[in-house]
Order: C-alpha cells, then sequence, then structure tokens
C-alpha cells in the first residue's frame, strides 16, 4: 500500500511538471516528515518542532535568531530596536508597510492582540511569558504601543537579552492577524478553533491545506513585504517510517527528509544524490517521572534511575544524528554549561538504591514513547537496563496527543521524551522547561513547562535561577549557572537527561541554502533548487 502511494505522489508530481529533471517540480520542496506530533498550528498552543517549523514560515515575529551565530538577531517585522539603559524593557520599532497574507496591515495592535491572547489562553506558548512575571491581569501595565513603536518592559529583574530572544520564537511572539482571527472566533476562544486548522500569518507563505496525519501545504504568500519566496509551494507529506522516506529521497520523490533513523541517514551518507546537515539542536531527550507517584517522589528511587540508563550504549547505538551524549540540563556551548558528572549504568548501585527506598523487589510502570526512532529504540534499552534491578517497565506507544497528552495532564508514571528549551542562546532557556517551576499547583496549568508537568519543585532552585537573571557580570552569572546544576545534582530531578539533541536532515543535493535552525525556526523562503 505504502509503494503505491509513494508511486501515486511521484506520478502526480511529474505531472505537473513536465520537462523536469526530477521528479519533484523545481519551483515546489516536497519535504517527507512524520506528522504525529502536529496536533494545531495555534502558535499559542501548539508544542513540538514539527509544528513549529511550519508556523515559522506562516508567522511572523519581531525578530528572527540566526542559525548559526546563535546570540546574533535580525530584523523581522520590527525593523529596530533598544534595549533601555537600565536593562528593564526593550521597545521594537514595527516597520511601514507589512500585510498579512490576507491583505490586512500588519499593525502595533495586531502585534499586542497576539500577544495578550496568549497570555490569556494560558496554553503551551504562555509559559515563556509566566516565567518572566507577565499575567493576564498586569499585561496592559508592561506591554504598551505608541504609534509602532512597542515597549514591552519586564515585570520582574531579568536579563534583557533573553526577552530579545523570546521575540523570535513563535509559540511566543506569533503576530496573528487579530481580524481575520476574530471572524473565525466561536464562544470566546480569540480563535483558538479555527486556527488549529487554517493560519493567519504575514509570514512568507500561507497555508492551504492541512490534513492531520496525511499533508500540510504552504504556497508563496503574494503579499509578503520582503522578497517573495523562492518557491511557489512547500508540501508536508507524512512519512512516519524511515526506510519510506529514504527511498524517496533516493529516487528523488521527495527533496527533504526530517527525522530518519540511524541507519537510513548512514546509508544515505554515501550518496552523492543527497546531502546530511547534522546540526545541534535544542533541548534534550530524557527519561521523565511523574514525581506525583510515591515511588518517584522518593528520591532515593530517581537516583536508581539515573545508573538504570546505560549512557554510553543508547548514545553509541541509538543516537548517532539524533544526538550527543549530555546528563546536564544547560546546553553545550551555552554560558556556564558544566561537563557531564559522568554518570554510568551501574545495576548493582541502583538495586542497593531501591532497597533503601523500600524496594528491593523492584515495581511495575507504564513506560510512555512515540512510535518513532529514536523514542521507541531508546525506550527498549531503557526498558531493559531497569528490568535489570527488577522495575518491570509496560511501553506504551502512540502519537504526540496519546504519549505526550498524558505529561501535560500530569497523568503518567514514566516517559522518554524530547524537549528543554534551548531555542534561545541563554542558559535560562534550558532551567526555564527544565528546572524552574514557578507554580507546582494543578491549577497553575503550566502545561508548556517540562519540569512542572512531572511535578519537581524546589524553592530554593527557583530563586537561583531568578538570582542569575539578575546578574550583569557574564563571569558571575557563569558561576551562579553553574552552581544551579550542582544543586540540581544533589535533589535529583524528575527528568534524567541522556542526551543532548542534534537534528540531522537529508535533503537531495540539488536543493540549496537549507539551513535547520537550532532553534526549530528552519525559514524555507530563500531555498531553491540548482537545476
Amino acid at each position: 500500500m505504502k509503494r503505491r502511494f509513494a508511486f501515486l505522489l511521484a506520478a502526480a508530481l511529474i505531472a505537473t511538471a513536465p520537462g523536469a529533471t526530477a521528479a519533484t517540480p523545481d519551483d515546489q520542496l516536497v519535504v517527507g516528515m512524520s506528522m504525529n506530533n502536529i496536533t494545531t498550528l495555534d502558535p499559542a498552543a501548539m508544542a513540538g518542532r514539527e509544528s513549529t517549523g511550519i508556523a515559522t514560515n506562516v508567522y511572523d515575529t519581531l525578530v528572527r535568531l540566526d542559525p548559526i551565530e546563535k546570540t546574533k538577531v535580525h530584523p523581522g517585522l520590527a525593523e529596530s530596536w533598544e534595549i533601555s539603559d537600565d536593562g528593564s524593557s526593550i521597545t521594537f520599532h514595527l516597520r511601514e508597510g507589512a500585510k498579512f497574507a490576507s491583505g490586512n496591515p500588519v499593525t502595533a495592535d495586531d502585534v499586542l492582540w497576539s500577544y495578550k491572547r496568549n497570555v490569556e489562553l494560558g496554553l503551551v506558548g504562555a509559559g515563556v511569558w509566566l516565567s518572566f512575571g507577565f499575567t493576564p491581569e498586569n499585561f496592559d501595565q508592561y506591554v504598551r504601543a505608541e504609534g509602532n513603536a512597542i515597549t514591552i518592559t519586564l515585570p520582574e529583574e531579568g536579563d534583557p537579552r533573553l526577552l530579545l530572544y523570546m521575540f523570535g520564537k513563535p509559540d511566543a511572539a506569533a503576530v496573528i492577524d487579530s481580524e481575520l482571527a476574530m471572524e473565525h472566533a466561536s464562544d470566546g476562544d480569540k480563535g483558538q478553533g479555527w486556527l488549529t486548522t487554517n493560519t493567519a500569518g504575514s509570514g512568507p507563505f500561507k497555508l492551504t491545506n492541512f490534513t492531520a496525519n496525511d499533508v500540510i501545504v504552504l504556497e508563496r504568500n503574494e503579499n509578503y513585504w520582503d522578497d517573495p519566496a523562492s518557491m511557489t509551494r512547500v508540501i508536508f507529506r507524512h512519512m512516519p517510517e524511515s526506510q519510506t522516506k529514504r527511498l524517496m529521497l533516493e529516487r528523488g520523490d521527495i527533496d527533504v527528509g526530517l527525522g530518519l533513523s540511524v541507519p537510513d541517514i548512514n546509508a544515505l551518507s554515501s550518496n552523492s544524490d543527497v546531502e546530511v546537515q547534522p546540526v545541534p539542536g535544542a533541548g534534550f531527550y530524557y527519561l521523565g517521572v511523574s514525581m506525583k507517584d510515591e515511588r518517584f517522589a522518593n528520591p532515593k528511587v530517581r537516583e536508581a534511575l539515573r545508573y538504570l540508563i546505560d549512557y554510553d550504549g543508547i548514545n553509541a547505538t541509538i543516537m548517532p544524528n539524533y544526538g550527543v551524549e549530555r546528563q546536564r540540563p544547560v546546553a553545550l556551548g551555552v554560558l556556564g554549561a558544566l561537563e557531564d558528572p559522568g554518570y554510568a549504568l551501574d545495576v548493582e548501585k541502583a538495586k542497593a538504591l531501591l532497597a533503601e527506598a523500600g524496594y528491593p523487589d523492584g515495581f511495575e510502570v507504564e513506560l510512555l514513547a512515540l512510535n518513532e526512532a529514536p523514542f521507541l529504540d531508546a525506550a527498549t534499552a531503557i526498558q531493559g537496563t531497569l528490568a535489570q534491578a527488577g522495575i518491570r517497565a509496560n511501553i506504551v506507544t502512540g502519537n504526540g496527543n496519546q504519549v505526550y497528552g498524558p505529561m501535560r495532564e500530569r497523568n503518567f508514571e514514566m516517559i522518554v521524551g524530547r524537549g528543554g528549551g534551548g531555542q534561545e542562546p541563554h542558559p535560562h532557556s534550558n532551567l526555564r522547561a527544565m528546572v524552574v517551576n514557578p507554580d507546582n499547583s494543578d491549577d497553575a496549568g503550566l502545561s508548556g513547562v517540562i519540569v512542572w508537568r512531572t511535578s519537581f519543585y524546589d524553592e530554593e532552585l527557583n530563586a537561583m535561577a531568578a538570582e542569575a537573571l539578575t546578574i550583569r557580570d557574564t563571569e558571575k552569572q557563569a558561576d551562579a549557572y553553574e552552581a544551579i546544576q550542582q544543586r540540581l545534582e544533589e535533589v535529583v530531578p524528575a527528568l534524567l537527561i541522556f542526551s543532548q539533541v542534534v537534528d540531522t536532515v537529508v535533503f537531495r543535493s540539488d536543493v540549496e541554502d537549507y539551513q535547520n535552525h537550532y532553534g526549530w525556526t528552519t525559514r524555507l523562503e530563500e531555498v531553491h533548487k540548482d537545476r
């Protein structure tokens, strides 16, 4: 059935491009990837790299973060900006003449509406706003516009560099066509239902088709304020199986493949018709537990788990092209990142810790994992090492909603997952996701904060992270972030990191100017084909 589907797709593409030298048309980019984790394209509600990658090309943000020079910031909808002398606020100057794909003008009111909507909805995208101290109640006090100048003031003392980076993240700062969205609002949802499968942006492309777990089609936005996109259309096809993507890349049936398995990437590495582009990414792969579960609330049990992960084995056999070994929640290369503490598989030590915790015979647990590489492979490896200490893990697989949904609702036991910030080149970007939990109550609803999902809470770590943000001396600030990582080792986190993410993209060698972005915001408007 899959072969027939591939044939039909290729035939259809050829039919639309008579005379083309490859299966895909010259002016269209065809991307194969898993859509299991794309449940919405509403910037305020989306989570995960795949949906972020789509939104990046449909929605504009005030600034853009450079994909190579991590601390370099480019203009977006804002032509310029300045940080106040005391570091308490940033003023952006919105460019004149920008339009949404609908033809409506982009205004400062749209910017404020989009940001306030995000905070008021309180979904995934609100997490970063809330972490700075913005709330629905104080938003109007701290986010204001005068003409085309938009001034954002920090409600709490913090690092303005981190605040600036936030305005390059579409989940936190995508600018939505408020008029169009409100035309489709229902029951006070601010367009949330409609924006799940429709878009209202000013980016280089516009969405014309979203069929869940099948296809997403973007077409060139003729109203785009900058140079028009090179491609007239970008087609994302749902291809969860790595071998299908490899076959179609080899035949030229697709131009770009995301999320291929290690064996397939290795096989393609020697193929001169394709290019393999590994890029250090944001976030981590982790084994996570819920501290609502009394077993995992016990630090001895979490410490035992620390010694039941075969870090070397997993990273050598499963993670190449997906990740590199890492055990701390601050990404390599970021200010204050410490070397790993050197944990290794030690079953006897884990057994002793479990016995001290009152579980000498282990226990049974449900382990969630996406049904795709490398999650399922890593979960299977961890299942095997857990079993050596008597922990019987039953792996439950599914799509993004089925796996991360229970975690977001704080209704899970154990998970192999991926995440952890890092989309801004600042240590707090990681810590905000993996360590800082400002409100551990269920009512807080901080589903966009991974550590909140685990119910891990340490008041001292919260205070240390808040203090680190206020330090202006770089060396002293690095010391503060190192101290946070050392404190976390003492209290034993609920998220046990075993790799830092590496994103590997494979594309046909005639695809030019494709540059994967560490923050998942890969822009496609300049991508073209050299034919």
